[in-house]
């Protein structure tokens, strides 16, 4: 399971600097540049790594990501590279592990790549969704498909 609370210190800590801010006040906030944010399993393995060109936290709980990227690890010791997700804008909502988009969206795994816009891509789930423009290619066999 991903340390969430490792991300909620994050998101706390983006709007430290306006201590006497209310929740308000938070999109007044400049963005933070060049954002990392790794999040490991409970043995301490890398489970996401999280990234940004600049973030934005609009509350408590999301953030606004420009030039975004996830990337999902296997969670074993191994650290083998599951998923990436690239976009240039994404939400990512902290307490359902749920990041979502409007513009574009790049999904690419070893078997498979989504490319299309009006996506989301939920973590607990495992289930990415595009409603616009999905082009799938498989990167894999598929024996007997078309029979």
């Amino acid at each position: 399971m991903i340390r969430f609370q490792t991300c909620r210190w994050l998101l706390g800590s983006l709007g430290a600097c306006l201590c006497a801010a209310s929740a308000q006040d938070l999109s007044s906030m400049p963005p933070a540049s060049n954002w990392v944010l790794p999040l490991f399993t409970k043995e301490g393995y890398r489970q996401m790594t999280l990234r940004g060109a600049q973030v934005r936290s609009t509350s408590s709980d999301r953030i606004e990501i420009k030039g975004f990227s996830a990337t999902v690890f296997s969670g074993l010791p191994d650290s083998k590279v599951d998923t990436v997700v690239l976009s240039p804008s994404a939400t990512f909502i902290v307490n359902r592990k749920l990041a979502q988009g409007e513009e574009g969206v790049r999904v690419v795994r070893d078997d498979i790549e989504v490319t299309g816009e009006g996506w989301s891509y939920d973590y607990n789930q495992k289930t990415v969704l595009i409603s616009r423009r999905a082009h799938v290619v498989f990167n894999a066999v598929l024996p007997d498909v078309l029979k």
